[in-house]
């Protein structure tokens, strides 16, 4: 038994990465750069000011890179409120979690609005020892510092922890951090983290999932 858990949120808790997808989308050709919607899903992960450092060099300021990204997340709330919900099983599964006794921590790229968006209107922070976003740590994933922090709020080395999450990002950050994980298959096909040895197994949503099914 894991003897704590750890999720992503954007993609393994809330399926709306399709809707950060399309946000990126109109913003990115807002600044003169027209990309098809698998060229956004391949190219852009992590947190924000790092993807449009990556892409643009130092086009922007520091400044400039910040208020795209505000303008970006306000467009992807603003999209996505009338359809936020857990992905299907998830109520159920996370009050399976708590009567289990092991503890939950929430470890994701995400900007702080974003999580309190999904975490205060779906009134998920009793459940969460903690809850990382960007802002929480110096280096975005694939680097494991998130989920390493997340641990610690647990009490934890993140070794110890069972990781939910839905990237080939992610999954790799996972992996460096020695953790196992389970893929959410909403963003991304099977054969794309072929890679990786550290997956317990992939599922297409929450329903009938219990911890012992995950071990056995």
């Amino acid at each position: 038994m894991f003897k704590g858990i750890i999720f992503d949120m954007d993609g393994t808790m809330v399926d709306n990465m399709m809707v950060h997808h399309r946000a990126w989308q109109r913003k990115l050709r807002d600044l003169g750069l027209d990309m098809s919607i698998e060229e956004v899903k391949e190219k852009i992960h992590g947190i924000n000011e790092e993807i449009l450092e990556r892409i643009f060099g130092d086009r922007f300021t520091t400044e400039e890179r910040r208020q795209i990204a505000w303008e970006k997340e306000a467009t992807y709330r603003e999209i996505f409120l009338p359809d936020l919900k857990l992905i299907d099983g998830l109520p159920a599964f996370l009050d399976h979690i708590r009567d289990m006794g092991v503890p939950m921590a929430i470890g994701t790229a995400a900007p702080p609005e974003n999580a309190e968006f999904v975490v205060e209107h779906l009134e998920l922070s009793d459940y969460f020892s903690g809850v990382f976003h960007a802002k929480s740590v110096s280096k975005g994933k694939p680097d494991p510092e998130i989920f390493e922090k997340a641990a610690a709020s647990m009490d934890l080395p993140v070794a110890d922890c069972l990781i939910f999450e839905d990237s080939v990002t992610g999954a790799e950050a996972a992996h460096r951090a020695g953790a196992r994980s389970v893929i959410v298959t909403t963003t991304h096909a099977r054969e794309e983290f072929a890679q990786y040895d550290n997956i317990l197994r992939f599922i297409d949503h929450y329903e009938g999932l219990t911890l012992d099914s995950l071990t056995s």
